[in-house]
């Protein structure tokens, strides 16, 4: 029966199957009559075209069941209900197709209204089921986000540890930058598993974050302008690509603004249909000549490398500025 219903909604979606079926049923209904018309007695005209309606609705669906009836009954008229051979109507003539409309109008009416009622239960099945297969994969990513955020966590620590063992007066302050990024990290998550946050545009999604990072350091008189396209990132690629955000935006609020004003920028592009490269930029003081990125073993620079890996690519400082930093990671779209 399933496959019946089905086969019907695929007969319903092609306007060509549809009336292609009420011509044929029409045309079986008409020879079906006529083959019977010497065995039946008089006054069963619509014997056989009531079923050919019938069914040419319920698969067809509302316009191809109407054409089958609209033909059935000149078919009836013309043949089968006297005087034969003429569209002539006399009174019987006349309440016997009245008869005709008014059944084929409720069976018409009753099977499109159970085609509509229907439809709107599949739809309601397919958002079900939409439903069920994002919270199931929000779950197995939140499942593996919490193990990977533990690690990431207990990296940090490990990080903060060495600092400390190397310079034991340094130690409130490791602890205060291991609380922050902590902190970082769960307003981070809150956002991305806040569904009205996950269905932002890119460009709102981390304009938002930027001015949480802008509230969280009390930074003043400093703009951040976010250009984004409108692309689509899963919740792990988001997750990393926000943490690297939060770090680059971070050290040019640390280390850029030395009277405290300025303009960050955040830029995400397509360089072609496989690759992406965000540039977090400002237009502070600029990075020192004698810092190498890739040999730098602060904490900070080592996070961002370890995100911009995670996300299959490789940051590094671009040069010939006149003004200020840029930092770049180009990774896979």
């Amino acid at each position: 029966m399933d496959r019946f219903f089905r086969a019907g909604i695929l007969v319903r979606r092609d306007w060509r199957l549809g009336y292609g079926l009420a011509l044929a049923s029409f045309a079986l209904a008409l020879f079906g009559r006529f083959h019977l018309q010497g065995t039946l007695p008089p006054g069963f005209p619509y014997l056989t075209f009531f079923p050919a309606v019938i069914v040419t609705t319920f698969i067809a669906g509302l316009w191809p069941g109407i054409l089958c009836a609209v033909l059935c009954g000149l078919a009836s008229l013309y043949f089968f209900i006297p005087p034969f051979n003429s569209f002539t109507m006399d009174g019987a003539s006349a309440i016997a197709i009245g008869f005709y409309v008014f059944i084929v109008t409720v069976d018409i009416a009753l099977i499109h209204f159970m085609h509509r009622a229907a439809d709107r239960l599949e739809a309601k099945k397919r958002v079900t089921e939409e439903l069920y297969d994002q919270q199931r994969t929000m779950f197995q990513e939140l499942q593996h986000r919490v193990a990977n955020n533990m690690t990431f966590v207990s990296a940090l620590l490990q990080l903060q540890k060495r600092k400390i063992t190397a310079d034991p007066a340094s130690a409130a302050s490791a602890i205060d930058e291991a609380q922050s990024r902590i902190e970082t990290m769960s307003r981070i998550h809150r956002r991305l598993y806040d569904p009205a946050s996950v269905d932002l545009p890119v460009a709102d999604y981390f304009q938002e974050i930027c001015s949480d990072l802008l509230q969280a350091t009390g930074a003043r008189n400093i703009v951040c302008l976010v250009d984004m396209p409108a692309v689509k990132l899963d919740i792990a690629r988001l997750t990393t690509l926000s943490l690297l955000v939060t770090e680059l935006v971070t050290n040019s609020l640390k280390h850029a603004f030395v009277d405290g004003g300025g303009t960050i920028t955040l830029k995400l592009e397509r360089l072609d249909p496989a690759r992406l490269a965000l540039t977090v930029s400002d237009n502070g003081r600029g990075i020192p000549a004698d810092i190498d990125m890739a040999a730098s073993k602060g904490l900070g620079t080592r996070i961002i490398q370890s995100l911009a890996a995670q996300l299959g690519g490789e940051v590094q400082a671009l040069k010939g500025l006149r003004q200020g930093a840029a930092w770049q990671v180009v990774f896979a779209a």
